[in-house]
């Protein structure tokens, strides 16, 4: 099985903690040059020490703050200035706050938009033509379950990421005969920050404690546990592979099995 990315080059963002670190450090072991993105120099400078070199990789970084679109188009129309050359695009931005959509206030829907779909489409729009000169792109979004199934307190969440879901259907249908791929990883819960912010939510709104909303959680997970940050990024680095050339415009829940439809 095809797995080396040696020669490739990844933009890797949200990728100074939790899941797109997961991804950068995978990326890496595989031979690909990384290039983070994300809003914190320093986390930003720690996580490219720490990644793998044994290929001869050139590991860099790009300052943006996903809150800013104008802010991320510009970072990402300098980079390309430098280094032209990307093969590989994973889409990764935090959630925002819970809630029921009823009560989520225009400018958080609005912002929250921003913050996913706007982005990937500029970031997308930035990368495809280097993507299409070189005949092999992979553009990976990590989104949610709720694209198959709304989760329960995470309104926003749900109906955004569900646009993210059919914009990168849409953008697998126009760009499978350029050679490159477009896919969403689904993660359920997972172990990082964003996990516990879930619990802490949900522990106050039942008056309970986080331990007692874990333990009900994974009780609902056929493999009994929470996913780690490292098995999410297994299957986001497959799909950016040689090996998965042929695997495109689909979902992959990494969920433990709990989601319940196919």
């Amino acid at each position: 099985m095809n797995l080396n990315l040696t020669n490739k080059t990844a933009i890797v963002c949200g990728s100074t903690q939790g899941i797109g670190r997961a991804v950068a450090v995978e990326l890496a072991l595989m031979g690909a040059n990384v290039t983070l993105m994300a809003r914190n120099e320093t986390a930003l400078q720690a996580v490219c020490a720490g990644l793998d070199t044994a290929s001869g990789q050139t590991h860099r970084y790009i300052v943006a703050d996903f809150a800013d679109t104008s802010q991320v188009k510009s970072a990402i129309e300098n980079y390309l200035a430098q280094h032209p050359d990307v093969h590989i695009l994973i889409n990764n931005t935090g959630g925002p706050a819970g809630g029921a959509i009823i009560d989520a206030p225009i400018d958080q829907l609005v912002q929250t938009f921003q913050n996913h779909l706007i982005n990937n489409h500029i970031l997308a729009q930035a990368v495809v033509p280097s993507m299409k000169k070189w005949g092999f792109g992979r553009i990976v979004n990590i989104i949610s379950t709720s694209v198959k199934q709304p989760i329960a307190g995470l309104g926003v969440s749900n109906t955004v990421r569900a646009a993210v879901g059919n914009w990168a259907k849409t953008l697998s249908l126009e760009l499978g005969q350029y050679g490159i791929t477009v896919n969403n990883v689904l993660p359920g819960f997972t172990k990082t920050a964003r996990l516990d912010a879930v619990l802490a939510m949900r522990a106050q709104s039942a008056g309970t404690t986080t331990q007692a909303v874990a333990a009900q959680l994974e009780s609902e997970i056929p493999v009994g546990r929470f996913a780690e940050a490292e098995e999410v990024a297994a299957a986001a680095a497959f799909l950016c592979s040689p090996a998965a050339a042929s695997i495109s415009g689909i979902n992959i829940p990494v969920d433990g099995g709990k989601t319940a439809s196919l």
